[in-house]
């Protein structure tokens, strides 16, 4: 191949570039820089609307729930194509729920329960989106060969990492000028990106299937994922995850006690979170070059264990230990902020790769789907318990005598799943599942003699076509 050859055809990860590619990649970077916001809510909550730290752990929690129904999307998606397009219709249709959620948030929006409305639809227009390009994304990683296992992910949360990092400084600088509002009216501007950028997406129109032909497709593919659940190399590891990621969260205390307490303005709370932003990609980068060819088992294992012994180091914080070092109280945060961003992305990538490895023939995206639901599940439990157990310590906006408490509960919690390591395979899943699982040919032959159309949730390879931070969300 010549070097004009390779000019024409530039890859990322070693994928090629194409108009329907950079379309996706679009809805990852969206979705990083909608993190615009994410001081703002927080800062609204605590401000404007007076909460305490267990209410805004709390009602922060439920923007998981429409991660949980993630599938619900997918059903959808599939069934009831607007204007005769699953994908262009869906993703035109999330932007502007973004765009009209953030909108509020900037305007109308006085009550709790109205911000926690607002929240739950924002979060439903990423999930939305999300849902549609995820698909393609299994379709891709479980084409990929061991040795580039893991780099169609690791593009893609690079991508949404480079979007939040593209706001991160800005979100605190924006609200050391403007107020919660302004931010949240800029804010909604980018979710019409997702919306203009769908009409980038090769489909053809199609009709809706029939009622009752979507109840058979629903029953049906609820019967193929039963039995694939059922098995154990499916069902442990996932079992596995749901407690890794269940474990309570003192983040909501945490944020009340940085700002109330160590007076943080949400200037330097942007910078931290731009040297966190920094700190995800070299994450990404160490597990893309160093660590995706050690196994699930011992990645999780370790990692867990770095993370849990790295998480007391917040400690030195809320004990103000550090003044005693000599150690100012912002400089100290950045760097322990730092460490745990990259160890905390390196626990993640095994994960993401994992659970898109575990998804049988077939059933990629309704799988993947599922196991991302149970994920962002054990999400919202985590802040809920988060919730429960701060008011239980009687953490609150002004007293945080035993917030070290809250913090050594939370940390010790994260290594009780280690328990149950064994449930994680030793080597690559998929060669197992493939062994014990109908052909994709055949699942989709069935599907189709039901629906008489394809589904998107038993994809056909298009070609072109490439695609929960928490952040504990996906």
């Amino acid at each position: 191949m010549t070097f004009l050859d390779n000019l024409k055809k530039p890859t990322l990860f070693g994928h090629a570039v194409t108009p329907e590619l950079f379309a996706l990649l679009t809805v990852y970077f969206v979705q990083g820089i909608l993190n615009l916001s994410r001081l703002a809510v927080s800062f609204f909550l605590k401000d404007d609307l007076g909460l305490t730290p267990a209410e805004v752990a709390a009602l922060t929690g439920l923007a998981a729930f429409p991660w949980v129904v993630k599938p619900l999307f997918g059903f959808l998606s599939d069934g009831f194509p607007i204007f005769g397009y699953r994908r262009r219709s869906y993703l035109i249709l999330a932007g502007l729920l973004g765009c009209g959620a953030w909108a509020a948030m900037a305007t109308i929006v006085q009550a709790p329960w109205l911000a926690a409305t607002m929240i739950v639809l924002s979060s439903i227009s990423v999930a939305i989106s999300d849902v549609i390009v995820d698909s393609v994304v299994v379709e891709r990683a479980r084409a990929e060969s061991l040795d580039k296992v893991g780099s169609l992910q690791s593009l893609t949360w690079a991508v949404a990492a480079v979007g939040s990092l593209t706001t991160a400084y800005l979100s605190g600088w924006l609200l050391e000028q403007f107020s919660t509002r302004v931010v949240f009216g800029i804010t909604a501007i980018f979710p019409l990106l997702v919306s203009a950028i769908a009409l980038l997406i090769i489909e053809q129109p199609r009709e809706a299937i029939s009622l009752k032909a979507t109840t058979d497709n629903i029953g049906n593919q609820m019967k193929t994922l039963w039995g694939a659940v059922r098995q154990k190399k499916i069902l442990l590891p996932t079992a596995f995850v749901f407690l890794w990621q269940a474990t309570p969260s003192a983040d909501s205390a945490f944020f009340f006690f940085v700002t109330n307490e160590l007076d943080f303005n949400p200037e330097f709370l942007g910078r931290v979170r731009l040297v966190t932003s920094f700190a995800a990609l070299a994450g990404i980068a160490i597990y893309q070059k160093y660590l995706k060819q050690v196994s699930f088992r011992k990645m999780l294992g370790w990692s867990t264990v770095i993370s849990a012994v790295l998480g007391f180091t917040t400690l030195i914080l809320v004990t103000h230990a550090n003044r005693a070092l000599g150690i100012d109280d912002r400089w100290f945060s950045l760097g322990d902020n730092l460490i745990l961003t990259v160890t905390g992305e390196i626990a993640l990538m095994p994960i993401l790769v994992l659970s898109a490895r575990l998804c049988p023939p077939g059933v990629e995206a309704t799988m993947f789907a599922l196991l991302m639901s149970s994920w962002n599940l054990a999400g919202l439990l985590s802040h809920e318990l988060g919730a429960l157990l701060t008011q239980w310590l009687g953490v609150t906006e002004t007293n945080f005598d035993r917030l070290w408490l809250l913090v050594t509960i939370t940390n010790l919690t994260t290594l009780l799943p280690l328990v149950f390591l064994k449930w994680l395979p030793a080597g690559d899943p998929q060669a197992d599942l493939e062994e014990h699982t109908t052909s994709p040919v055949e699942l989709y032959e069935h599907h189709a003699a039901i629906s008489g159309t394809e589904s998107a949730l038993f994809p056909t390879v298009e070609p072109n076509l490439v695609g929960s931070q928490s952040e504990k969300q996906s």
